[in-house]
């Protein structure tokens, strides 16, 4: 089980001070806004704060423990942008590739133009969908849940959902590439089904399917030993329960463990948002990058490759609202631009929270986050089960909390 392995001052922070964490967020818990909360900070290599609180699901009373597992949901993403990047390494694909050289499917690709969902107007495609479009979401693909064009309507009258489809990730893909795309490849930036594709793209390009990639390339040889896909009966009474918010802030089950998706595995392998994990898994693989590329003498990634990827791809080294993007969580992302894979910062008082340029980051949609800082050799992560994330300013109070125990 995950433990703290080091005084936090031998790593330069103030234990004191990393003590408001817990009770910081022990508030949400007393006034029944979440059932429970596991917070950590990392330093040097070393975990300086560990806490967990609060119940893994209110109705059963169970206490939240450290080696509890969570829906991580989109912080799949970041483990399949290095799956991908591997094959990269190996010179399977090159970033302004066209997509369609793997998966024929979107060769033929629209752009929506006008109309309505059930009679769209579209156009040709000005150029090829990239693997980088997928990897920096400017795709011109979407999510059904957005609702914020016709676009999306169409993916929700077409069954196109990740969480709910009974399709393969064959089968899906050829459906989600009939779709139109919501605008040209690179124009913009919208949160999507990018990494979803990407990891089809890795099964094809591996000719392994994607939990067996990422089991045997990744997780085994990281020590991660319980993140996959579903949680095996073994594990169940580890699993916690996921809420959404009513209107009146109180909580209601979304997804209880003992009637979980996740209890089976699914034809359906998310690339964009099927992973659960723990704690400690998911502070290994941080730990692997900011290590760039090496985790315990296993290397999965060159020190370049990581670098490359935490660098901002966006056109001009723009922000995200610079790109069209409409706030989704409960950030704005003025200064922030996107990596391979990641969020980057790119200036802390436009973005407006205590951060470093160049820190890098992600989060899911139960309210999960993780952020790496190369400079200061730091790793933060929240995890709690809690939809929609965009809820409370629960990461941003986070990284506050975590970044002003700094002392030297």
């Amino acid at each position: 089980m995950l433990k703290i392995n080091a005084d936090p001052e031998s790593v330069g922070l103030c234990a004191k001070r990393l003590a408001r964490i817990g009770p910081h967020f022990q508030k949400y818990i007393d006034e029944g806004k979440l059932a429970g909360v596991l917070t950590l900070v990392a330093r040097r290599g070393q975990l300086a704060y560990l806490d967990a609180r609060g119940n893994m699901d209110v109705e059963s009373g169970r206490a939240l423990t450290p080696d509890a597992i969570f829906r991580i949901y989109s912080m799949t993403k970041p483990v399949t942008s290095v799956a991908a990047m591997m094959l990269y390494e190996e010179g399977r694909f090159q970033l302004d590739d066209p997509i369609h050289r793997y998966l024929p499917a979107f060769a033929n690709a629209q752009v929506f133009a006008g109309g309505t969902a059930r009679k769209p107007e579209t156009v040709n495609t000005e150029r090829p969908i990239s693997f980088r479009d997928l990897f920096t979401h400017t795709s011109g693909l979407t999510y059904g849940f957005m609702g914020s064009s016709p676009v999306d309507a169409m993916y929700r009258l077409n069954g196109l959902d990740g969480g709910t489809t009974e399709l393969s990730t064959a089968e899906f893909m050829n459906q989600l590439a009939a779709m139109p795309l919501q605008f040209q490849p690179g124009a913009r930036w919208n949160y999507s089904m990018s990494t979803d594709v990407l990891g089809h793209l890795v099964e094809v390009m591996s000719d392994q399917s994607l939990d067996e990639f990422f089991r045997t390339r990744i997780f085994e040889p990281l020590g991660m030993t319980d993140t996959g896909f579903f949680i095996p009966a073994a594990k169940l009474n580890r699993f916690t329960a996921n809420y959404s918010k009513r209107k009146d802030g109180s909580l209601q089950v979304a997804d209880a463990p003992e009637t979980s998706r996740y209890l089976k595995q699914r034809k359906f392998l998310s690339g964009g948002g099927g992973l659960v994990s723990t704690a400690a898994d998911y502070l290994r693989f941080c730990q692997m990058l900011l290590n760039r590329g090496e985790m315990g003498g296993v290397r999965l990634l060159g020190r370049k490759t990581v670098d490359y990827m935490t660098q901002n791809h966006l056109p001009s080294g723009g922000d995200l609202t610079s790109m069209g993007q409409a706030v989704f969580s409960e950030t704005s992302y003025d200064g922030i631009g996107f990596g391979l894979g990641f969020s980057v910062m790119l200036d802390p008082s436009k973005a407006q929270v205590i951060g470093t340029p160049g820190e890098y980051a992600w989060g899911g949609m139960a309210s999960t986050m993780f952020w790496n800082d190369p400079e200061e050799e730091m790793t933060g992560m929240l995890l709690t089960q809690l939809m929609p994330s965009s809820s409370y300013p629960l990461r941003r109070e986070m990284r506050v909390l975590s970044y002003q125990a700094l002392i030297d």
